[in-house]
C-alpha cells in the first residue's frame, strides 16, 4: 500500500531566495507543484537526466540535446537536467564531460576551445557514434528553447564561483524561476561556501541541495540543509557498489525521520535512478535504478519502490517509460486539477 501522508505543516523557514519571475505556460503548473510538496505528495514528477533520450535502454537522441528536450516535453516530463561548462572565451555551454570526444564529432577539452570552434562540433548519439545535425547549445540557447514549457535543472560542473553567472543568464532571459541550480552539500563548511555563492548571485532563483549517503546519514543534518537554503526539494543519493544487495529500506536518506522532515518543511524528496559513466543504472539508487525497471522489467521495484518511500521527484534516463508506468499505476495526477490549501497542523507519518 502506498505511504499515506496525513496532514501537513509549512515550516517557518526564511525565504532567502524567493521566486519572483512571471511564469507562463506549462512551466507555471509545474512550479505550483514544485513549490507545494505537501499538496502534491500523490504525484511523482519526472526529471529527464541529461535531457533524456533513452528508450528501452537504447539512445534515441544525443544527451543534453534540444532534440531530447522536445521528446521529454512530449512525454510529459516536468524537468530536464543538463550540465554546464565554459568555453575558452567564457561562454557557458551545455556539456557533461570536460572533453568533447564522447558526445560530439570533435576532440579536446571544452575549456580549450572557443565557442566558434565548439559550434563546428555536431552532437552524436553515443551508441554507434551516429552524428546528428545538432550542435552544442549555449546555456542561453538552451534556456530560450525551454521557456514556459519545462523546468531546467542545472548541474554546475564549474564550481560554486560559476553560480552567479549561470543564474544571471536565466535572469537576463526573464526565466530565473524556471531554472533550478544545484550543488552537493556534505558539512557545515560546504553550507557556508554555497550560501556565499548564492548570496552573490542575488535573489529570484531556485536552489536545490544534493545530499549523498556516503557523507551524510544524519536526518538532523538533512533538515538543517533544508532550512539553510529554504528548499523546494533535496536530491538524495543512495550509493551502491556493484556487489551489494538491493536496498530494502531506501537507506538513511529515505528514512521515516527524513520523510517527516520533508513534510514539516514542505519539500520534495528527489531520487536518482539513472546510470552514470562506467556504473550501472542504480548505483545512485541502492541498485533500484533504470536497469532494474527496464532491462529486468521490474519497474515496481525501481520507480515504484522510490515512490512508496516518499520520493515525489525521480530523475531517470528513461523519462517516457517512467511516466507511462507511474501514470498507469496511480502515481501521477493530471495537470489542471486544483488542490485546496492544506491546514498548517503538525504532520504525522504512519
Amino acid at each position: 500500500m502506498r505511504m499515506a501522508w496525513l496532514g501537513a505543516a509549512v515550516a517557518a523557514m526564511l525565504a532567502a531566495f524567493p521566486a519572483v519571475a512571471a511564469d507562463t505556460g506549462r512551466a507555471a503548473q509545474i512550479l505550483e507543484r514544485l513549490h507545494n510538496a505537501n499538496q502534491w505528495r500523490d504525484h511523482v514528477m519526472v526529471v529527464a537526466h541529461r535531457s533524456g533520450g533513452l528508450q528501452a535502454g537504447k539512445a534515441r537522441f544525443p544527451e543534453n540535446s534540444l532534440a531530447a528536450v522536445e521528446d521529454a516535453i512530449a512525454a510529459g516530463a516536468e524537468m530536464v537536467e543538463v550540465d554546464v561548462r565554459r568555453s575558452k572565451d567564457g561562454v557557458l555551454v551545455i556539456m557533461h564531460d570536460s572533453w568533447l570526444d564522447r558526445t560530439t564529432t570533435c576532440n579536446g577539452e571544452v575549456a580549450e576551445r572557443t565557442l566558434t570552434e565548439i559550434k563546428t562540433c555536431r552532437l552524436v548519439i553515443e551508441a554507434g557514434r551516429v552524428a546528428t545535425p545538432e550542435t552544442v547549445s549555449t546555456l542561453r540557447e538552451f534556456l530560450s528553447a525551454t521557456r514556459g514549457r519545462i523546468l531546467v535543472n542545472v548541474d554546475n560542473k564549474l564550481g560554486t564561483e560559476a553560480l552567479p553567472a549561470i543564474i544571471a543568464e536565466a535572469r537576463d532571459l526573464g526565466m530565473a524561476n524556471e531554472v533550478v541550480v544545484k550543488e552537493n552539500i556534505w558539512n557545515d563548511a560546504r553550507i557556508a561556501e554555497v550560501g556565499a555563492a548564492l548570496k552573490a548571485a542575488g535573489r529570484g532563483f531556485q536552489f536545490m541541495p544534493i545530499v549523498a549517503d556516503d557523507a551524510v546519514r544524519d536526518p538532523v543534518f538533512v533538515a538543517k540543509v533544508a532550512g539553510a537554503f529554504a528548499v523546494d526539494a533535496i536530491e538524495l543519493i543512495n550509493w551502491r557498489n556493484g556487489a551489494e544487495r538491493l536496498t530494502e529500506t531506501g537507506g538513511a536518506l529515505f528514512s521515516t525521520k527524513v520523510r517527516a522532515a520533508a513534510v514539516r518543511g514542505d519539500w520534495h524528496l528527489w531520487a536518482d535512478t539513472y546510470a552514470i559513466l562506467n556504473k550501472p543504472g542504480g548505483s545512485l539508487a541502492g541498485g533500484r535504478g533504470d536497469e532494474l525497471a527496464v532491462a529486468a522489467s521490474l519497474p515496481a521495484e525501481s520507480w515504484g519502490f522510490w515512490a512508496e518511500r516518499g520520493a515525489t521527484i525521480i530523475q531517470t534516463d528513461e523519462p517516457r517509460a517512467a511516466i507511462e508506468w507511474l501514470t498507469a499505476n496511480g502515481y501521477r495526477v493530471p495537470y489542471g486539477m486544483a488542490r485546496p490549501q492544506m491546514p498548517t497542523t503538525t504532520a504525522s507519518i504512519n
